[in-house]
């Protein structure tokens, strides 16, 4: 794989190695969306079926993504809480029950399981990471493994942790679940589109994603699969386009009880959206042609020498086969002035994030060597 830098609008004297916070947007994506603002002008030319025909195909490409059995499993939302909600709220929670979280998750994955907890008398078990960072992940790992128990009602999580890339072994994790009867509800904004994932694979309850990091699409839109466990939940929006026979424009009116088949009753109003939903088909297109194993093995690849280098300075970054490879955490040891390599990585324009005390580094096909080298210079 060559780098693809040239497919997107980042200017030469930026070195954005921040796509884990906003991806940029690849110049197909912009100009599909520029096309479809413009559609608007006419509405005489947006027809009763163009409500529904972008919908499925956004689910369907979505379904390739993550290696679907049934695109019918899947929704559009609007946000990542907004699809936690859907699920969180149809997870049977009894008095008593354990919600598992892992320790400083996303907000987005936190604060509806709080609600859920308060309404139903539940209680939240947050899982740690060892203080230690020698086998830091495998430890951490093995520490949700161990907290799951008959009490456990829901495990709900990421694929990779958002500060830092630690990767969560989901496989082993789902077989612990079923073994209580648990459910698995994961949020995959930080690794599907970048990350290999396989539904067939995982087996999860739920999968919610925003669109606009890996998935190289705009903001305000993702996409969310539903297991069949949820065919027959309640959504938390009701609305016309997910109920049944809402193609027939002409008996709207004629009030159904039953919704579209399978997870569309979860997918948000006006998620035909003539803008949004075009983009991220392009995006998710794109995607599907490179692969996310190949842009994994990528930013391996081009992580590899800045990753050695760093830790010969004394930083730590997680053992290689418990981390991710576009998404990288770097820990600093206490020789090294923050401060100052804040100032220095602003004065080079080099884009990161930090978080806590590490600093996230999130390449994709738009970084070449020397943007890792020129990073890697500022520690020196």
């Amino acid at each position: 794989m060559q780098h693809q830098k040239h497919l997107f609008d980042l200017p030469e004297n930026t070195t954005y190695l921040n796509c884990a916070y906003m991806s940029p947007q690849l110049q197909s994506v912009t100009e599909v969306g520029l096309k479809s603002v413009s559609k608007k002008a006419r509405p005489n030319e947006i027809l009763p079926e163009d409500f529904f025909k972008e919908r499925a195909i956004l689910k369907q490409r979505f379904a390739t993504l993550i290696d679907a059995p049934d695109y019918l499993n899947t929704a559009i939302i609007p946000s990542v809480s907004y699809g936690i909600a859907n699920a969180a709220n149809n997870i049977p929670i009894n008095k008593g029950d354990e919600i598992l979280l892992v320790d400083e998750q996303f907000p987005s994955n936190v604060y509806i399981w709080q609600e859920i907890a308060q309404q139903k008398e539940a209680s939240i078990k947050i899982i740690k990471p060892p203080v230690s960072f020698d086998q830091r992940s495998k430890q951490w790992n093995e520490n949700i493994l161990a907290a799951i128990s008959e009490k456990t009602a829901v495990v709900a999580m990421a694929h990779v942790h958002w500060a830092d890339g630690t990767l969560f072994d989901l496989k082993a994790i789902r077989q612990k679940t079923k073994t209580f009867n648990a459910f698995l509800v994961i949020d995959g904004t930080q690794s599907i589109g970048a990350l290999p994932f396989s539904i067939k694979d995982i087996e999860p309850d739920a999968l919610v994603c925003g669109g606009y990091k890996w998935m190289l699409g705009p903001y305000a839109i993702g996409m969310a699969y539903y297991s069949d466990a949820f065919t027959n939940g309640t959504p938390i929006e009701h609305n016309w386009m997910n109920r049944y026979n809402s193609e027939d424009f002409t008996n709207l009116t004629t009030y159904e009880d039953r919704y579209q088949p399978k997870a569309a009753r979860y997918s948000v109003g006006e998620s035909s959206n003539f803008v949004l939903t075009p983009m991220l088909i392009r995006s998710i297109e794109q995607l599907i042609e490179w692969t996310p194993t190949a842009i994994q093995e990528y930013c391996k690849i081009n992580t590899q020498k800045v990753v050695e280098q760093l830790r010969s300075l004394d930083c730590f970054i997680e053992d290689d086969t418990h981390r991710a490879h576009h998404l990288l955490g770097i820990y600093l040891p206490d020789h090294i002035d923050l401060d100052l390599l804040k100032s220095k990585l602003k004065q080079e324009n080099i884009i990161v994030s930090f978080r806590g005390n590490a600093i996230r580094v999130s390449p994709h096909l738009y970084n070449r060597q020397e943007d890792f080298d020129k990073f890697l210079d500022q520690f020196k």
